[in-house]
C-alpha cells in the first residue's frame, strides 16, 4: 500500500484531497504546516493558524487518518519572508505563493513527508499531473486543473521533475462546486469555509504593516506623467538584430522628475508596485491614477491616469539566464531557438499568445498584444495547450 502525506491546510480543498486518496486505497497521513507565529501582523484578531490547524485536526479525525502539526516557521521566515523584504527593498515585487510551493511545500515539507515513509506528497491544488515517455524515460507534466476558473498550475510553475514525480493533485479533475459538494456530503467542518486569501499560510496579513516592520518609511514625491508625454512617441531605434529589438521592447521606460508634475507624497517607493491603484491617496484627477514606475534610488513614484495609460504597457519581457526554469527539461530552448507558447504574467490572467526567444543574454517573451503592468520580480509562466512547461522571474 502506497503512503501519501497530505498537506492539510484547514481548507476545503485539502480536506477533500485527503478523502479522495483514502477512497483510492492509499495509506494517508495528514500534516499541518505551521509557518507563522507572529500574530501582531494579521488583520483579524482571531489567530488564523490555530483555527486552521483545529479544522485540519477535525477533518483528519472524521476521515480516520493520523494527523500531526509540523512547525516550519523558521524555514518560512528564512526562505520566504526574508526574500520578500529583500525584493521589496530593491524595488521588485515578489510572488511568495510561487516560492512557498517551490521552497516549502515541495521541498522542506516534502522531505519531512518522505522521512515518514511517504511515497508521495499531496496538496489541494487545482491542477493535474500527466506522465509520458520521452526517449524511453518517464517525463512528468504539470497540467491545468479541470476547473478553468480555479486552475492553480501557475503557482506550481517552479516545480522540478523530481518534485512532480513525488506529487499528487487529487482534486485536479474536479470543479470547486464539486469539491464543496463532496465536503458537504461528508459533513466536513471545512465544507462551507471561505477560501483563504493573503500570504500563503500566514493568513490575512496587512502587507503594508508587514513591510513597515522591516522597511523604514521614507517620504517622497508622487509624479504624474501625461498620457501624451513625448516619451511615448519616440521613434524606434534602428536595431541591427532581433535580440537588440527584443532588448529594447522589454526595457522599462526610465522616467525622471522633470518628465511629470508633482501630485502628492508617499511614505516609501519600496511599498508600491507597478499597476497598483490603491493606497496613493491622491484626489482630484479625472481618472484613477495607476503606478507606472517606481524609482527606489530617488524614492519617487510615477503615475498615469486610467488603466489604458501607455506607461502601463510593454510588448516583451526578459528572464535572466539563471532564472529560466523548465519543468519540461526536454523542451528547453537552446541559444538561437524560439517557440510559440501561451503565457501569463500573473495568476488568473487569461493566457496570452507569445513567442519565446532564447539567447545567451537570457530568454525573451514577446507578446502578440502589449501587456499591462509587467512587473519585475513576478513570474512569467508559459504553456503548450493545457500543459505548463516552464517559467521564469521577470527581470
Amino acid at each position: 500500500m502506497k503512503r501519501v502525506v497530505v498537506g492539510l491546510s484547514g481548507g476545503v480543498d485539502s480536506s477533500v484531497a485527503a478523502y479522495l486518496l483514502k477512497e483510492q486505497g492509499y495509506d494517508v497521513i495528514g500534516l499541518f504546516m505551521k509557518n507563522w507565529h507572529d500574530d501582531s501582523v494579521t488583520i483579524s484578531n482571531e489567530c488564523p493558524w490555530l483555527e486552521d490547524s483545529n479544522d485540519a485536526l477535525l477533518v483528519a479525525e472524521k476521515l480516520g487518518i493520523p494527523f500531526q502539526t509540523v512547525d516550519l516557521s523558521e524555514q518560512y521566515k528564512e526562505k520566504i519572508v526574508d526574500y520578500m523584504f529583500k525584493e521589496y527593498e530593491s524595488g521588485r515585487t515578489p510572488n511568495p505563493d510561487v516560492l512557498c510551493n517551490r521552497e516549502i511545500k515541495f521541498d522542506v515539507f516534502m522531505k519531512i513527508a518522505l522521512s515518514l515513509g511517504a511515497d508521495f506528497v499531496a496538496t489541494g491544488h487545482y491542477c493535474r499531473k500527466g506522465k509520458i515517455q520521452v526517449e524511453g524515460e518517464p517525463v512528468y507534466q504539470l497540467l491545468a486543473g479541470k476547473d478553468g476558473n480555479k486552475d492553480q498550475s501557475y503557482f506550481l510553475c517552479q516545480l522540478s521533475q523530481k518534485q512532480l514525480s513525488q506529487s499528487l493533485f487529487p482534486i485536479g479533475e474536479l470543479t470547486k462546486p464539486e469539491v464543496r459538494e463532496i465536503a458537504t456530503k461528508l459533513d466536513l467542518v471545512t465544507a462551507e469555509k471561505k477560501d483563504s486569501q493573503g500570504l500563503c499560510f500566514i493568513g490575512k496579513v496587512r502587507l503594508p504593516v508587514f513591510l513597515q516592520q522591516q522597511l523604514q518609511p521614507k517620504e517622497g514625491l508622487i509624479y504624474e506623467i501625461a498620457f501624451d508625454n513625448k516619451i511615448y512617441h519616440q521613434d524606434l531605434p534602428k536595431c541591427s538584430s532581433l535580440e537588440e529589438q527584443l532588448a529594447f521592447e522589454s526595457e522599462a521606460i526610465s522616467y525622471s522628475p522633470e518628465s511629470g508634475k508633482v501630485v502628492g507624497k508617499h511614505q516609501g517607493a519600496h511599498y508600491f508596485t507597478i499597476g497598483q491603484r490603491k493606497g496613493l491617496n491622491v484626489g482630484g484627477t479625472k481618472e484613477a491614477l495607476f503606478i507606472i514606475a517606481t524609482d527606489i534610488k530617488l524614492n519617487a513614484i510615477y503615475t498615469g491616469q486610467g488603466h489604458n495609460h501607455p506607461g502601463l504597457f510593454r510588448k516583451a519581457l526578459r528572464v535572466q539566464p539563471s532564472e529560466i526554469h523548465w519543468i519540461r527539461e526536454d523542451l528547453a530552448l537552446r541559444n538561437g531557438e524560439q517557440m510559440n507558447v501561451m503565457a501569463r504574467i500573473r495568476y488568473r490572467q487569461a493566457l496570452q499568445k507569445a513567442t519565446l526567444y532564447q539567447f545567451e543574454s537570457g530568454l525573451y517573451v514577446s507578446f502578440e498584444e502589449p501587456q499591462s503592468a509587467i512587473t519585475q520580480g513576478q513570474f512569467v509562466a508559459w504553456n503548450i495547450d493545457d500543459e505548463l512547461v516552464g517559467s521564469g522571474v521577470i527581470s
